[in-house]
């Protein structure tokens, strides 16, 4: 009784995902994954990372995602629970700044705005 029980709230919740290839999905990052090694997970850091097209179906919960060289060691193939599925929208794109590197491949940090300031009295 107690399991029919919570199968029927489980099915209630679950929902089936499918994607056709060439669709875009954006990936989950999880230490489950395997990708703590390349990206770290902290509290305030992105659930997910960049959308990423599906170069083919494996199997039915099963898909191989197109990787970028930054991530070669990473597995290709994910579990439909990994992914989700991308809306494409502009807005949620950040364009990165250029930076000017010097001959010694540094590059300087300098403030946009002050915001405040104070001074201590001891």
């Amino acid at each position: 009784m107690a399991q029919s029980r919570q199968k029927s709230y489980a099915d209630k919740r679950q929902r089936p995902l499918e994607f056709e290839v060439g669709d875009h999905v954006f990936l989950r990052v999880s230490p489950v994954i395997g990708i703590e090694r390349s990206i770290k997970v902290k509290k305030l850091s992105p659930r997910f990372m960049n959308p990423f097209e599906i170069f083919r179906k494996v199997r039915p919960v099963a898909y191989q995602i197109a990787l970028p060289p930054q991530l070669f060691r990473i597995h290709d193939i994910f579990q439909v629970s990994q992914l989700k599925k991308y809306q494409p929208d502009l807005s949620h794109m950040i364009k990165p700044k250029e930076v000017e590197l010097q001959e010694n491949m540094t590059y300087r940090v300098e403030p946009e705005q002050i915001v405040d300031v104070k001074d201590k009295q001891l």
